[in-house]
């Protein structure tokens, strides 16, 4: 079943070639393709706009007026596909790019300047979140978010590599108030929630068989950073990404503690709005990622 926009571009290769079967091979379809669409197009508008013969095809007066109309939109129409075809394959143009705040300040400042040497032509245009976005709703061209790997079925998603998490506390903390034995013990101390702005992410730790929940937290916040500064003041106990708290634990203002209890394993993924074939810049700026972050940079 063909649409209008066909119909019309047919009558015009028709009227142009002045035979069915030249335009027929033009336009990749069969003569009788050819000649059955022109005829439901003048069916449509109720009017004859050949003239056929068995010597030549021409217009008629209607024919000749409605293909001088339509000729500026068809021209517009050829334009417009070409520039969709060549925005899909080329490095060129905006590309918006949403990623969580605490990710984007270790790591994305330095992969957006090589990217922006490689790809001169893209406009990286990166908003930091933390909150999970629609990415349809918010017009992203990709998003990058540490999580476990997304249940919706809109969007398309590829992991990039794993994220790890650790719990830790300062020294003085446990000098303080002891150093917990199991995850149990952590209900007794002042444990350091993430919040997704709508409620406290519970910790859900495993150590072989056992499990253990903590969902009580003494203070919760959005954002990693600001719960590792308050970890390393002697506050409490945090689960964070590795990477988040690598400076100190690196200059031991806070220690690992629990390594045999583990929540569940998060990834660094890049998640897509779903595009029957990723557009050449967002696939270049994936790889890119993909490459630079390494299967083991986000560990300590």
């Amino acid at each position: 079943m063909y649409g209008k926009a066909e119909k019309l571009a047919m009558f015009a290769a028709i009227a142009q070639q002045k035979s069915f079967a030249a335009a027929a091979r033009i336009m990749s379809v069969s003569a009788p393709v050819a000649t059955r669409m022109l005829a439901d197009l003048e069916a449509d508008l109720g009017v004859q706009l050949l003239v056929r013969t068995t010597r030549q095809v021409s217009l008629t007066s209607a024919g000749a007026r409605f293909l001088a109309a339509i000729s500026p939109a068809l021209l517009q129409l050829r334009d417009a596909e070409a520039m969709a075809r060549q925005h899909q394959v080329s490095l060129v143009g905006d590309l918006k790019v949403n990623a969580p705040l605490s990710f984007g300040q270790h790591f994305l400042a330095t992969a957006a300047n090589r990217f922006r040497v490689l790809h001169a032509g893209v406009t990286l245009k990166l908003t930091l979140t933390d909150e999970m976005i629609d990415i349809v709703a918010d017009d992203a061209d990709m998003a990058l978010r540490i999580s476990v790997p997304p249940r919706d079925k809109s969007t398309i998603w590829r992991k990039i590599c794993k994220v790890p998490r650790i719990l830790a506390a300062a020294p003085r903390y446990l000098a303080q108030h002891g150093e917990p034995q199991t995850a149990a013990d952590l209900r007794n101390h002042n444990c350091l929630g993430y919040n997704t702005g709508k409620e406290a992410q519970a910790w859900r730790l495993t150590s072989g068989e056992a499990e253990s929940v903590i969902s009580s937290f003494c203070f919760e916040c959005n954002n990693g950073e600001v719960l590792a500064e308050l970890a390393a003041l002697g506050e409490g106990i945090v689960l964070l990404p590795e990477f988040i708290v690598k400076a100190a634990l690196g200059n031991g203002s806070l220690v690992k503690i629990l390594p045999d209890w583990q929540p569940p394993q998060l990834w660094l993924t890049a998640t897509y709005p779903p595009y029957t074939v990723l557009p050449a810049k967002v696939l270049a700026f994936s790889s890119f990622i993909e490459d630079a972050i390494g299967p083991d940079l986000l560990r300590v």
